[in-house]
């Protein structure tokens, strides 16, 4: 399999937006039950309308994963992602990770929320990404159904060491873990220093460097590796007025509310420091 071959001065890198509310987040589940999310205040519509006019403002198109419980109660937030010309991906349906579901009960959830947000945007649904990354080398059967199901390609194993998912040794670039029958492997961006991969591809890792750090690594990317970049980030982090969480654990609180007030100016500045796409354009269009 070839590698992914670009000018490094038209790189376009991939912005991708994971769909979930703050009460959504894995590090939440044992703080709040499911069965209570329909009672809490849900902030996604407001926090996508500001993301979706600072990406038209700049003129870039985006990639959205969508959990399907968010696509059925706001149906036209979807469709206005995919009237501005963004992609529309899957999330799976209820954010719950790979690693908590049977093979039956992931390929269920995968299937609920294609069908779901085809049947919104009319459009076909062709990437998907497990929230929290939880596919990895004891789950990779994900892949298979993931293909069964329809899906071109997956951005669900990061390359990293980390106490909540992450595969070391996986593959920094684009691969296809089952074959190339199976989904193209599309992961995070990570950049290798000393003897590690260290994350580089947003989320709370972009709220705690220092943008400077963040930029670095996007930059050595594009330039000494002429490799696109794939960053991420949610709604819920451009919303420093969210309600807070009692009772949680100093990690968890340090992780999710950390530089809330800075990420959109963040963002902005990352917006216009790189060259962004939509994952499809990015990479599917590539030969690998």
């Amino acid at each position: 399999m070839g590698k992914i071959t670009m000018n490094t001065q038209s790189i376009s890198n991939a912005m991708t937006i994971d769909v979930e509310d703050y009460f959504q987040v894995s590090a939440f589940e044992n703080h709040i039950p499911r069965t209570a999310w329909d009672n809490m205040p849900c902030r996604v519509e407001r926090n996508m309308e500001r993301i979706l006019n600072l990406l038209d403002e700049h003129q870039i198109k985006a990639t959205f994963f969508t959990l399907g419980w968010i696509a059925e109660r706001y149906p036209e937030m979807v469709r206005r992602m995919v009237d501005n010309g963004h992609e529309l991906a899957s999330h799976g349906w209820g954010h719950a990770r790979v690693t908590d579901l049977t093979p039956t009960e992931f390929k269920n959830d995968i299937v609920r929320s294609k069908g779901l947000l085809e049947d919104i945007s009319g459009q076909s649904i062709q990437g998907y990404r497990a929230p929290s990354f939880s596919i990895n080398d004891h789950n990779l059967w994900a892949l298979d159904c993931l293909a069964e199901a329809g899906y071109r390609y997956s951005s669900s194993i990061y390359p990293v060491r980390h106490d909540h998912y992450g595969m070391p040794d996986a593959p920094r670039f684009a691969n296809f873990p089952r074959g190339e029958q199976g989904v193209l492997e599309l992961p995070v961006t990570t950049v290798r220093l000393w003897g590690r991969n260290l994350p580089a591809g947003g989320g709370g890792y972009f709220r705690f460097w220092p943008y400077m750090v963040s930029k670095w690594f996007i930059n050595r990317l594009n330039n000494a590796e002429s490799r696109a970049a794939i960053f991420y980030f949610h709604p819920w982090e451009i919303d420093a007025e969210q309600p807070r969480q009692n009772g949680i654990k100093f990690k968890t609180r340090f992780r999710h509310y950390l530089n809330l007030s800075r990420m959109e100016g963040r963002l902005r500045t990352l917006i216009r420091d790189f060259k962004w796409n939509r994952m499809d354009k990015v990479f599917l269009s590539q030969e690998v």
